[in-house]
Protein backbone atom coordinates (compact mmCIF):
# COMPACT_ATOMS: atom_id res chain seq x y z
CA UNK A 1 0.00 0.00 0.00
CA UNK A 2 1.42 3.35 -1.02
CA UNK A 3 1.62 6.38 1.26
CA UNK A 4 -1.04 8.12 -0.84
CA UNK A 5 -3.55 5.28 -0.33
CA UNK A 6 -2.70 4.69 3.35
CA UNK A 7 -5.37 6.21 5.63
CA UNK A 8 -4.19 9.19 7.63
CA UNK A 9 -5.76 7.72 10.78
CA UNK A 10 -6.39 4.08 11.65
CA UNK A 11 -8.01 3.00 14.90
CA UNK A 12 -7.60 -0.71 15.66
CA UNK A 13 -9.41 -2.45 18.50
CA UNK A 14 -9.54 0.72 20.59
CA UNK A 15 -10.80 0.28 24.15
CA UNK A 16 -11.30 2.85 26.88
CA UNK A 17 -12.48 1.37 30.20
CA UNK A 18 -12.94 3.54 33.28
CA UNK A 19 -12.59 1.74 36.63
CA UNK A 20 -15.45 1.76 39.15
CA UNK A 21 -14.00 2.09 42.63
CA UNK A 22 -15.59 1.52 46.01
CA UNK A 23 -14.38 1.52 49.58
CA UNK A 24 -14.33 3.86 52.55
CA UNK A 25 -10.66 3.57 53.49
CA UNK A 26 -9.18 1.45 50.69
CA UNK A 27 -10.38 1.91 47.14
CA UNK A 28 -10.93 -1.29 45.24
CA UNK A 29 -11.98 -1.77 41.65
CA UNK A 30 -15.35 -3.51 41.42
CA UNK A 31 -15.94 -3.12 37.70
CA UNK A 32 -15.33 -1.02 34.62
CA UNK A 33 -17.37 1.35 32.48
CA UNK A 34 -16.73 0.18 28.93
CA UNK A 35 -17.01 3.59 27.26
CA UNK A 36 -15.27 2.41 24.08
CA UNK A 37 -15.04 -1.32 23.56
CA UNK A 38 -13.18 -2.49 20.48
CA UNK A 39 -13.64 0.11 17.73
CA UNK A 40 -11.97 -0.15 14.31
CA UNK A 41 -12.13 2.66 11.78
CA UNK A 42 -9.99 4.40 9.15
CA UNK A 43 -10.08 7.97 7.82
CA UNK A 44 -8.53 8.80 4.44
CA UNK A 45 -6.60 12.01 3.91
CA UNK A 46 -8.69 15.05 3.04
CA UNK A 47 -12.01 13.35 3.88
CA UNK A 48 -14.58 13.76 6.62
CA UNK A 49 -15.67 10.90 8.86
CA UNK A 50 -18.92 11.51 10.73
CA UNK A 51 -19.48 9.62 13.98
CA UNK A 52 -23.05 9.55 15.31
CA UNK A 53 -24.94 7.96 18.19
CA UNK A 54 -27.00 8.87 21.23
CA UNK A 55 -25.56 10.19 24.47
CA UNK A 56 -23.49 7.65 26.36
CA UNK A 57 -22.43 5.63 23.33
CA UNK A 58 -18.75 6.63 23.71
CA UNK A 59 -18.22 8.76 20.61
CA UNK A 60 -16.69 11.73 22.46
CA UNK A 61 -14.47 9.42 24.51
CA UNK A 62 -13.22 7.86 21.28
CA UNK A 63 -12.27 11.28 19.90
CA UNK A 64 -10.40 12.17 23.07
CA UNK A 65 -8.63 8.80 23.10
CA UNK A 66 -7.33 9.43 19.58
CA UNK A 67 -5.60 12.57 20.90
CA UNK A 68 -4.56 10.83 24.13
CA UNK A 69 -6.61 13.30 26.17
CA UNK A 70 -7.85 10.12 27.84
CA UNK A 71 -5.59 7.09 27.92
CA UNK A 72 -6.68 4.06 25.86
CA UNK A 73 -6.99 0.81 27.77
CA UNK A 74 -6.08 -1.27 24.72
CA UNK A 75 -5.79 -1.02 20.96
CA UNK A 76 -3.81 1.12 18.55
CA UNK A 77 -4.21 4.64 17.16
CA UNK A 78 -2.04 4.86 14.05
CA UNK A 79 -1.64 8.41 12.74
CA UNK A 80 0.32 8.76 9.51
CA UNK A 81 2.09 5.47 10.18
CA UNK A 82 2.93 6.19 13.85
CA UNK A 83 1.24 4.50 16.80
CA UNK A 84 0.16 7.45 18.93
CA UNK A 85 -0.68 5.16 21.86
CA UNK A 86 3.02 4.27 22.20
CA UNK A 87 4.29 7.87 22.28
CA UNK A 88 5.10 9.91 25.35
CA UNK A 89 6.83 13.11 26.38
CA UNK A 90 8.27 15.30 23.63
CA UNK A 91 7.37 12.97 20.70
CA UNK A 92 3.72 13.04 21.78
CA UNK A 93 3.79 16.85 22.10
CA UNK A 94 5.14 17.19 18.57
CA UNK A 95 2.56 14.72 17.23
CA UNK A 96 -0.28 16.64 18.85
CA UNK A 97 0.65 19.66 16.77
CA UNK A 98 -0.69 17.70 13.80
CA UNK A 99 -3.91 16.67 15.58
CA UNK A 100 -6.19 19.32 17.04
CA UNK A 101 -9.68 19.43 18.52
CA UNK A 102 -12.70 21.72 18.42
CA UNK A 103 -14.70 21.27 21.61
CA UNK A 104 -18.47 21.21 22.05
CA UNK A 105 -18.78 24.13 24.47
CA UNK A 106 -17.02 27.14 22.94
CA UNK A 107 -17.22 29.18 26.15
CA UNK A 108 -16.01 26.41 28.42
CA UNK A 109 -13.04 25.62 26.18
CA UNK A 110 -11.71 29.20 26.15
CA UNK A 111 -9.90 30.75 29.13
CA UNK A 112 -12.09 33.70 30.22
CA UNK A 113 -8.98 35.52 31.58
CA UNK A 114 -7.25 35.64 28.21
CA UNK A 115 -8.12 37.90 25.31
CA UNK A 116 -8.33 36.50 21.78
CA UNK A 117 -4.80 37.52 20.88
CA UNK A 118 -3.43 35.63 23.88
CA UNK A 119 -5.62 32.57 23.15
CA UNK A 120 -4.41 32.31 19.56
CA UNK A 121 -0.76 33.21 20.16
CA UNK A 122 -0.25 30.77 23.05
CA UNK A 123 -0.07 27.58 20.91
CA UNK A 124 2.29 29.34 18.47
CA UNK A 125 4.62 30.31 21.30
CA UNK A 126 4.46 26.83 22.87
CA UNK A 127 5.63 25.22 19.63
CA UNK A 128 8.11 27.93 18.66
CA UNK A 129 6.21 29.06 15.58
CA UNK A 130 5.37 32.47 14.16
CA UNK A 131 8.85 33.98 14.00
CA UNK A 132 8.84 36.40 16.93
CA UNK A 133 6.32 38.84 18.37
CA UNK A 134 5.59 40.64 15.10
CA UNK A 135 5.23 37.38 13.20
CA UNK A 136 2.86 35.95 15.78
CA UNK A 137 0.69 39.09 15.69
CA UNK A 138 0.48 38.79 11.89
CA UNK A 139 -0.44 35.11 12.17
CA UNK A 140 -3.19 35.89 14.68
CA UNK A 141 -4.72 38.43 12.29
CA UNK A 142 -4.56 35.84 9.49
CA UNK A 143 -6.35 33.28 11.66
CA UNK A 144 -9.11 35.73 12.56
CA UNK A 145 -9.57 36.60 8.91
CA UNK A 146 -9.72 32.90 8.01
CA UNK A 147 -12.67 32.33 10.35
CA UNK A 148 -14.48 35.55 9.42
CA UNK A 149 -13.70 37.73 12.45
CA UNK A 150 -12.28 41.28 12.32
CA UNK A 151 -8.79 42.15 13.58
CA UNK A 152 -10.42 44.29 16.29
CA UNK A 153 -11.50 41.04 17.99
CA UNK A 154 -7.92 40.52 19.17
CA UNK A 155 -8.37 42.72 22.23
CA UNK A 156 -11.71 41.28 23.32
CA UNK A 157 -12.47 38.46 25.76
CA UNK A 158 -14.57 35.32 25.15
CA UNK A 159 -17.61 36.56 27.11
CA UNK A 160 -17.90 39.53 24.74
CA UNK A 161 -18.74 37.29 21.76
CA UNK A 162 -21.82 35.37 20.70
CA UNK A 163 -21.83 31.57 20.71
CA UNK A 164 -21.10 31.33 17.00
CA UNK A 165 -18.24 33.82 17.25
CA UNK A 166 -16.74 31.92 20.18
CA UNK A 167 -16.84 28.71 18.17
CA UNK A 168 -15.05 30.51 15.33
CA UNK A 169 -12.32 31.48 17.83
CA UNK A 170 -12.09 27.83 18.89
CA UNK A 171 -11.70 26.79 15.26
CA UNK A 172 -9.05 29.48 14.70
CA UNK A 173 -7.09 28.16 17.67
CA UNK A 174 -7.39 24.59 16.36
CA UNK A 175 -5.99 25.47 12.91
CA UNK A 176 -3.29 27.80 14.25
CA UNK A 177 -0.65 25.04 14.20
CA UNK A 178 -1.62 23.92 10.67
CA UNK A 179 -2.75 20.42 11.70
CA UNK A 180 -3.50 17.52 9.38
CA UNK A 181 -6.38 16.10 11.45
CA UNK A 182 -9.14 18.09 13.15
CA UNK A 183 -11.51 16.36 15.58
CA UNK A 184 -14.72 18.35 15.98
CA UNK A 185 -16.73 17.18 19.00
CA UNK A 186 -20.32 18.38 18.58
CA UNK A 187 -19.08 21.61 16.93
CA UNK A 188 -22.54 23.12 16.39
CA UNK A 189 -24.81 21.47 18.97
CA UNK A 190 -24.55 24.42 21.39
CA UNK A 191 -25.40 26.97 18.68
CA UNK A 192 -28.63 28.36 17.28
CA UNK A 193 -29.89 26.68 14.13
CA UNK A 194 -29.29 29.85 12.10
CA UNK A 195 -25.64 29.88 13.19
CA UNK A 196 -25.04 26.15 12.74
CA UNK A 197 -25.04 26.40 8.96
CA UNK A 198 -22.47 29.20 9.05
CA UNK A 199 -20.06 27.16 11.18
CA UNK A 200 -20.55 24.02 9.08
CA UNK A 201 -19.88 26.01 5.90
CA UNK A 202 -16.77 27.49 7.53
CA UNK A 203 -15.46 24.00 8.34
CA UNK A 204 -16.02 22.89 4.74
CA UNK A 205 -14.29 26.00 3.39
CA UNK A 206 -11.27 25.49 5.66
CA UNK A 207 -11.04 21.84 4.67
CA UNK A 208 -10.92 22.71 1.00
CA UNK A 209 -8.43 25.54 1.52
CA UNK A 210 -6.08 23.82 3.99
CA UNK A 211 -6.48 20.17 2.99
CA UNK A 212 -7.73 19.14 6.44
CA UNK A 213 -9.00 15.72 7.46
CA UNK A 214 -12.01 15.74 9.81
CA UNK A 215 -13.47 13.44 12.43
CA UNK A 216 -16.84 15.06 13.17
CA UNK A 217 -18.65 13.76 16.26
CA UNK A 218 -22.33 14.66 16.39
CA UNK A 219 -25.86 13.49 17.13
CA UNK A 220 -27.54 15.69 14.52
CA UNK A 221 -27.93 13.41 11.51
CA UNK A 222 -28.68 16.28 9.14
CA UNK A 223 -25.37 17.99 9.95
CA UNK A 224 -23.44 14.74 9.61
CA UNK A 225 -24.97 13.96 6.23
CA UNK A 226 -24.17 17.44 4.94
CA UNK A 227 -20.50 17.43 5.87
CA UNK A 228 -19.39 13.76 5.88
CA UNK A 229 -17.96 11.45 3.25
CA UNK A 230 -18.22 8.35 5.46
CA UNK A 231 -20.53 7.91 8.46
CA UNK A 232 -20.08 5.53 11.38
CA UNK A 233 -22.85 4.72 13.87
CA UNK A 234 -21.91 3.87 17.48
CA UNK A 235 -24.03 2.10 20.05
CA UNK A 236 -22.89 1.35 23.60
CA UNK A 237 -19.17 1.63 22.89
CA UNK A 238 -19.12 -0.30 19.61
CA UNK A 239 -19.37 0.58 15.93
CA UNK A 240 -22.53 -1.04 14.52
CA UNK A 241 -22.54 0.36 10.98
CA UNK A 242 -20.25 2.27 8.64
CA UNK A 243 -20.86 3.35 5.07
CA UNK A 244 -20.50 6.22 2.60
CA UNK A 245 -22.90 8.96 3.68
CA UNK A 246 -25.36 8.63 0.79
CA UNK A 247 -25.46 4.83 1.04
CA UNK A 248 -26.11 4.92 4.78
CA UNK A 249 -28.96 7.41 4.49
CA UNK A 250 -30.50 5.73 1.42
CA UNK A 251 -30.40 2.19 2.83
CA UNK A 252 -29.48 1.78 6.51
CA UNK A 253 -28.92 -1.89 7.30
CA UNK A 254 -28.53 -2.08 11.07
CA UNK A 255 -31.75 -1.95 13.15
CA UNK A 256 -30.35 0.82 15.36
CA UNK A 257 -29.44 2.95 12.34
CA UNK A 258 -32.94 2.39 10.95
CA UNK A 259 -34.43 3.63 14.21
CA UNK A 260 -32.24 6.74 14.07
CA UNK A 261 -33.20 7.45 10.46
CA UNK A 262 -36.90 7.01 11.17
CA UNK A 263 -36.62 9.83 13.71
CA UNK A 264 -35.28 12.35 11.17
CA UNK A 265 -38.04 14.90 10.41
CA UNK A 266 -39.19 15.12 6.79
CA UNK A 267 -40.05 18.61 5.47
CA UNK A 268 -43.10 17.27 3.55
CA UNK A 269 -46.03 17.24 6.04
CA UNK A 270 -47.91 14.55 4.08
CA UNK A 271 -44.92 12.20 4.02
CA UNK A 272 -44.12 13.01 7.64
CA UNK A 273 -47.63 12.04 8.74
CA UNK A 274 -47.75 8.75 6.82
CA UNK A 275 -44.24 7.36 7.18
CA UNK A 276 -43.51 4.56 9.63
CA UNK A 277 -41.45 5.30 12.70
CA UNK A 278 -39.46 2.78 14.69
CA UNK A 279 -39.93 3.20 18.42
CA UNK A 280 -37.34 1.63 20.71
CA UNK A 281 -38.35 -0.05 23.95
CA UNK A 282 -36.49 0.45 27.20
CA UNK A 283 -33.50 2.62 28.02
CA UNK A 284 -29.89 2.52 26.91
CA UNK A 285 -28.18 -0.30 28.91
CA UNK A 286 -25.38 0.60 31.28
CA UNK A 287 -21.90 0.50 29.71
CA UNK A 288 -20.71 -0.93 33.04
CA UNK A 289 -22.81 -4.04 32.38
CA UNK A 290 -23.51 -4.32 28.64
CA UNK A 291 -25.87 -7.07 27.41
CA UNK A 292 -24.42 -10.34 26.20
CA UNK A 293 -24.42 -11.20 22.52
CA UNK A 294 -25.59 -8.30 20.37
CA UNK A 295 -25.64 -5.21 22.58
CA UNK A 296 -28.71 -3.86 20.83
CA UNK A 297 -30.86 -6.99 21.27
CA UNK A 298 -32.60 -5.64 24.41
CA UNK A 299 -34.21 -2.87 22.32
CA UNK A 300 -34.17 -4.36 18.81
CA UNK A 301 -37.50 -4.72 16.94
CA UNK A 302 -35.93 -7.46 14.77
CA UNK A 303 -34.52 -9.55 17.64
CA UNK A 304 -34.58 -13.30 17.02
CA UNK A 305 -34.60 -16.14 19.53
CA UNK A 306 -31.33 -17.52 18.21
CA UNK A 307 -27.89 -15.86 18.03
CA UNK A 308 -28.97 -12.35 19.12
CA UNK A 309 -28.82 -13.00 22.87
CA UNK A 310 -25.62 -14.99 23.11
CA UNK A 311 -23.50 -14.43 19.99
CA UNK A 312 -21.77 -11.09 19.41
CA UNK A 313 -22.00 -10.05 15.73
CA UNK A 314 -18.88 -8.98 13.86
CA UNK A 315 -18.60 -5.91 11.66
CA UNK A 316 -18.83 -7.35 8.13
CA UNK A 317 -19.11 -5.92 4.62
CA UNK A 318 -22.47 -6.35 2.90
CA UNK A 319 -21.81 -3.89 0.06
CA UNK A 320 -18.69 -2.07 -1.13
CA UNK A 321 -17.64 0.10 1.81
CA UNK A 322 -20.83 -0.70 3.74
CA UNK A 323 -20.07 -2.50 7.01
CA UNK A 324 -22.73 -3.66 9.45
CA UNK A 325 -22.69 -5.54 12.75
CA UNK A 326 -25.92 -7.58 12.68
CA UNK A 327 -26.60 -11.33 12.31
CA UNK A 328 -29.75 -10.75 10.29
CA UNK A 329 -28.87 -7.71 8.18
CA UNK A 330 -29.56 -9.44 4.85
CA UNK A 331 -32.96 -10.74 6.00
CA UNK A 332 -33.90 -7.32 7.35
CA UNK A 333 -32.79 -5.63 4.12
CA UNK A 334 -34.75 -8.06 1.94
CA UNK A 335 -37.88 -7.85 4.07
CA UNK A 336 -37.77 -11.50 5.17
CA UNK A 337 -37.90 -10.41 8.82
CA UNK A 338 -40.55 -7.98 10.00
CA UNK A 339 -40.06 -5.65 12.98
CA UNK A 340 -42.00 -6.11 16.21
CA UNK A 341 -43.73 -3.19 17.86
CA UNK A 342 -42.14 -1.41 20.80
CA UNK A 343 -44.76 -2.99 23.07
CA UNK A 344 -43.87 -6.51 21.87
CA UNK A 345 -40.15 -5.89 22.38
CA UNK A 346 -40.83 -4.44 25.83
CA UNK A 347 -42.93 -7.44 26.80
CA UNK A 348 -40.14 -9.87 25.95
CA UNK A 349 -37.65 -7.85 27.99
CA UNK A 350 -39.88 -7.25 31.00
CA UNK A 351 -39.94 -3.46 30.64
CA UNK A 352 -42.80 -1.04 30.07
CA UNK A 353 -43.39 1.48 27.32
CA UNK A 354 -44.82 4.85 28.35
CA UNK A 355 -47.49 6.06 25.95
CA UNK A 356 -49.16 9.46 25.91
CA UNK A 357 -51.24 11.37 23.40
CA UNK A 358 -54.13 10.42 21.17
CA UNK A 359 -52.19 7.90 19.09
CA UNK A 360 -50.52 6.29 22.11
CA UNK A 361 -47.03 6.93 20.82
CA UNK A 362 -44.06 9.12 21.60
CA UNK A 363 -41.51 10.93 19.59
CA UNK A 364 -38.16 9.21 18.90
CA UNK A 365 -36.67 12.56 17.90
CA UNK A 366 -34.80 12.48 21.20
CA UNK A 367 -32.28 10.27 19.45
CA UNK A 368 -31.33 13.22 17.30
CA UNK A 369 -30.92 15.46 20.31
CA UNK A 370 -28.61 13.07 22.13
CA UNK A 371 -30.84 12.23 25.08
CA UNK A 372 -31.52 8.68 26.15
CA UNK A 373 -35.24 8.86 26.85
CA UNK A 374 -37.97 9.44 24.25
CA UNK A 375 -39.80 12.76 24.25
CA UNK A 376 -43.43 12.24 25.16
CA UNK A 377 -46.08 13.78 22.97
CA UNK A 378 -48.29 16.30 24.73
Amino acid sequence: MTAASEPLLRVEGLQVHFPIRRGLFFDRTVGHVRAVDGVDLAIDRGTTYGLVGESGCGKSTLGRAVLRLVEPTAGRVVFDGTDVASLGGEPLRHMRRRMQMVFQDPLGSLDPRQDVESLLSEPLQAHGLGGGKAGIATRVRELLDAVGLPAAAMRRYPHEFSGGQRQRIGIARAISLEPDLLIADEPVSALDVSVQAQVVNLLEELQERLGLTYLVIAHDLAVVRHISDVVGVMYLGSLVEQAPADALYDEPLHPYTRALMSAVPVPDPVVEERRARILLAGDLPSPANPPSGCRFHTRCPWRQETRCDDEAPVLRELAPGHLVSCHWAEEIRDGVLRPKSAEEVAATQGVSVRATGADGGFEPDALLQGVDEPIERR
